[in-house]
């Protein structure tokens, strides 16, 4: 069986993904996108990502990223590289029958794997706040769009967006 590896990303237009370790918006239908992108999938993310969230994503393996040998919280599996959590993703894939490993970042781990990635499904805030965490543009020479759909903000959303499926050339 052979597993992709797919970023999964919401970034403003300016590439701004946070600031303070903490997202700039709120978008109830990319939190409902990510969801549906990743349950039941192993997500790949580093230690701040996983500590900005709080806890273990329901209904996934979550394998977090870090280097500090007593960061060992419950319902996660730790790897110690990208390497290694590279591995586990795909051993995690293997043994559920899925086919897709999810990155979730943040901004270090999203750089280190997207020479690594098959896709990218990626949420463009229309917004382009001051931030300290950035996604990496999209080259369209390794990457071309396979689909888009743009959202005005609806009800729990504090800006427009668009979902964009990208696909490695």
């Amino acid at each position: 069986m052979t597993v992709t590896v797919a970023i999964v990303v919401a970034a403003a237009r300016n590439g701004v993904i946070g600031k303070d370790n903490k997202l700039l918006w709120r978008l109830k239908s990319d939190l409902r996108r990510f969801r549906s992108l990743t349950i039941g999938k192993p997500v790949v993310m580093g230690r701040k990502t996983f500590e900005s969230i709080g806890r273990p994503l329901p209904d996934r393996t979550s394998i977090v990223i870090s280097r500090n040998a007593a960061f060992k919280p419950d319902g996660v599996l730790v790897a110690r590289s990208i390497e290694e959590a590279m591995e586990r993703a795909a051993d995690v894939a293997a043994q559920t029958g899925v086919t897709e490993v999810m990155i979730a970042g943040g901004s270090e781990i999203y750089a280190v794997t997207l020479p690594r990635a098959d896709r990218i499904y990626l949420t463009e805030v229309d917004l382009e706040p001051a931030g300290d965490a950035f996604f990496p543009a999209v080259d369209p020479l390794q990457f071309r769009e396979v689909k888009r759909a743009s959202h005005p903000a609806g009800h729990d959303d504090e800006a427009a967006f668009s979902f964009i499926d990208y696909v490695r050339r």
